[in-house]
């Protein structure tokens, strides 16, 4: 299957709270959208990689996306090497994206900053022929493949973004998304140990940080995403 965009998260639920609203807006646009976790989140302090893999499932059946995967590398120990590289590379021409959108270059997770290098580069090196790949199972060698574009979305900091996505009719899908983590965000009614991202506050962080970037470019909601490299534009009514 070829996708027109894969989303990459060292977590799941990365993917939905940096960019659901995009996510959702492209697969109402008739675009075939995936999901790639690197980890199950197994070491979060509240849930588990069980119930994390539940919860990632019904997320992607709330956005729509046409796939959903997850690598299994080690949450918090996973490194930019070859063997990971490797891995993300398979899944690069395995779904031969035009576009790739993946973690935030800089944040208070570590695996944040350590996923957006692994992707970067593995997007990089899946383009180089002499890489050979297969897929566990399959015969066949993959063709190289490197996508067009690869963006950053924004996660725990206000990073500046390079250019910004209007979600407007988007954000209570985004929203519907990220509450399929049931474990991991506010319940008032939860025994669990407090974490960053369990408070109320960050919950309601998500929509109004959405609305404020979505006043500076004049649209209701709209996210954020930063850019490695410049980006090229047919024409000038393409930026409008």
């Amino acid at each position: 299957m070829k996708l027109d965009i894969l989303v990459f998260g060292a977590h799941p639920d990365d993917a939905e709270l940096g960019a659901g609203g995009t996510i959702a807006k492209e697969v109402a646009l008739g675009k075939k959208v995936g999901i790639v976790d690197l980890t199950r989140g197994e070491l979060g302090t509240r849930g588990s990689a069980e119930i994390r893999d539940k919860e990632a499932a019904a997320a992607a059946k709330i956005l729509g996306i046409a796939v959903r995967e997850n690598l299994e590398f080690a949450d918090g120990f996973f490194v930019n090497d070859k063997r990971h590289q490797m891995e993300i590379i398979k899944m690069v021409r395995k779904y031969r994206p035009d576009l790739v959108l993946c973690n935030a270059v800089e944040d208070r997770h570590i695996d944040h900053a350590k996923g957006s290098n692994l992707v970067s580069d593995a997007c990089f090196l899946s383009g180089l022929v002499k890489i050979d790949t297969k897929m566990d199972g399959e015969e066949r060698w993959q063709e190289a493949w490197r996508p067009i574009a690869l963006y950053h979305y924004i996660q725990w900091k206000n990073l500046n973004p390079d250019f910004a996505v209007d979600v407007s009719g988007y954000i209570d899908k985004k929203t519907e998304a990220i509450m399929a983590y049931s474990s991991q965000f506010f319940d008032p009614d939860s025994d669990e140990p407090e974490t960053p991202i369990s408070s109320k506050n960050f919950l309601e962080s998500v929509k109004y940080r959405a609305r404020d970037l979505g006043r500076l470019v004049g649209v209701e909601y709209a996210e954020g995403f930063t850019v490695e490299r410049l980006v090229a534009v047919d024409h000038l009514g393409a930026l409008l």
